[in-house]
């Protein structure tokens, strides 16, 4: 695949699905820009930094902190040229009458909110190369709403949302902007949630990995602000 040398920012790296993404993406022979939160759950995972890997540990929530480390990138490997913004999280809630000020925008910060911090910084360099791959983690749970859900369905829905207008803005300028949409991820979290549950009809996170591998490739060159379902079996 024409993934090779190419620079890949992957947020929430630390997590499950940011460790399938970074394996795949190194497995196709991309410089690996890792950003997350936790500064142990990077060193764990990824160790020190190398000549095809930059760790950072960065707070999403911070527009200063993301744009100086797409500068970091940028010395390093001279530039991102592919996004996967993985960060983000999932919560029931309380009914949307409930609903306090602090829990609604927690979700709408982590989910929405971390995606318009990274493309700000990211796509004026993208727009002056001329080429770039954006990939959002939307979800199946941001299609329609459901009970005790309203605040996590309506940060995913601004995700596809925040797709569908990146897309119309960057597609002429050399930039394809796509978007993943999961059910149920295979993780020890929801397994640990969901005991009786079946996790051989989740998603596992290297299927996921490699759609959004093909979404930032050339082969979906012709993919332009699309949600695609990735539902496993669930």
């Amino acid at each position: 695949m024409d993934i090779a040398g190419r620079v890949v920012l992957i947020t929430g790296a630390a997590g499950t699905l940011g460790r399938a993404v970074a394996a795949a993406f190194a497995g196709a022979g991309a410089k690996l820009v890792l950003v997350d939160i936790a500064a142990k759950g990077l060193e764990a995972a990824f160790g020190a930094e190398s000549d095809t890997k930059l760790p950072l540990v960065v707070d999403l929530a911070d527009r200063a902190a993301i744009e100086a480390a797409v500068g970091k990138a940028k010395s390093k490997f001279g530039g991102v040229q592919i996004v996967c913004n993985i960060a983000g999280g999932f919560n029931m809630g309380p009914a949307i009458h409930e609903t306090t000020d602090e829990f609604w925008n927690g979700l709408m910060d982590l989910n929405a909110g971390s995606v318009l911090n990274v493309v700000r910084a990211v796509v004026p360099g993208m727009l002056a190369a001329g080429f770039g791959k954006i990939v959002n983690i939307g979800a199946m749970g941001g299609v329609t709403g459901k009970g005790n859900m309203g605040a996590y369905s309506a940060s995913k829905s601004v995700v596809h949302r925040l797709t569908e207008s990146l897309s119309a803005e960057l597609r002429e300028k050399g930039i394809n902007v796509n978007c993943v949409m999961p059910s149920i991820i295979d993780s020890p979290a929801n397994r640990a949630d969901m005991p009786d549950a079946d996790p051989a009809r989740w998603v596992s996170p290297a299927a996921l990995a490699d759609v959004i591998l093909f979404l930032a490739s050339d082969k979906a060159r012709a993919i332009h602000g699309a949600s695609v379902p990735v539902v496993g079996l669930s």
